[in-house]
């Protein structure tokens, strides 16, 4: 059953391969500037290791309580593990274990509980400040996320944390507001939003965008990275 696994995760990579190699051919940009995340939530700590076999390095999860005992059953493999879920407080000290970049930073409470957990783990994390791209100003996005507007505060909060390390945005293609449908567009918009990160942060160049559906625009508009789940792992039958 491992061999038939692991046919079908290397041929989902390969396909998922060609249209980021594809995306990037067709927006003149080197494949290499867009680096591939697996988000292996629901998926046992088994696919994981074939994953790591077939190359993948960078792997991403959205609840603590599957991420943390899939992070310890595969200590031993040369993975980055991303956060990208909606963080509460109370899972920051779990997180901040395993977790290499958490993209989901959207609020200067949480800096604030990061960077308390990353100085007593005495690791550094990446954060990346979530863009909400259908908030209004001062409020959160419905999947998380900071207004645009609010993005430079709390920047500045991460890169004066001790133990952060500002890596740059994220954000989730909205499901209302004026982008909604409009990925491409959304993307875009993050785009010019890391650009003005930059200008005061100039090593927070990391965009991730873009998921199984909308890679190809995610790419287009200069995402750095995509963070693709189902393409490479397929749909994960309902319980019950």
């Amino acid at each position: 059953m491992t061999d038939v696994r692991r046919n079908q995760l290397a041929d989902n990579l390969a396909r998922v391969e060609n249209r980021i190699a594809t995306a990037c051919a067709a927006a003149g940009r080197p494949r290499d500037e867009v680096t591939l995340i697996v988000v292996t939530k629901t998926y046992p700590a088994s696919d994981v290791r074939l994953l790591a076999e077939l190359g993948v390095r960078h792997v991403a999860e959205n609840r603590d309580q599957d991420a943390a005992p899939k992070a310890a059953e595969c200590a031993d493999l040369p993975l980055n593990w991303h956060f990208v879920g909606q963080l509460q407080t109370n899972k920051v000290r779990s997180v901040a274990r395993y977790a290499g970049v958490v993209q989901s930073v959207d609020r200067a409470r949480l800096v604030t509980a990061l960077s308390g957990e990353a100085v007593r783990a005495e690791r550094e994390l990446g954060c990346l400040i979530q863009v909400a791209l259908d908030a209004e100003s001062g409020e959160r996005g419905s999947r998380g996320g900071i207004a645009p507007d609010g993005v430079p505060a709390l920047a500045d909060a991460v890169a004066e944390a001790q133990n952060l390390r500002l890596d740059g945005v994220m954000t989730v293609a909205p499901l209302s507001g004026p982008y909604a449908g409009r990925q491409l567009a959304a993307f875009e918009r993050l785009m010019e939003i890391s650009t003005d990160l930059r200008a005061n942060h100039p090593a927070a160049n990391m965009v991730s965008a873009g998921m199984s559906a909308d890679l190809e625009d995610a790419v287009t508009a200069g995402a750095t990275h995509v963070r693709v789940g189902t393409a490479v792992l397929g749909v994960r039958p309902r319980l019950g």
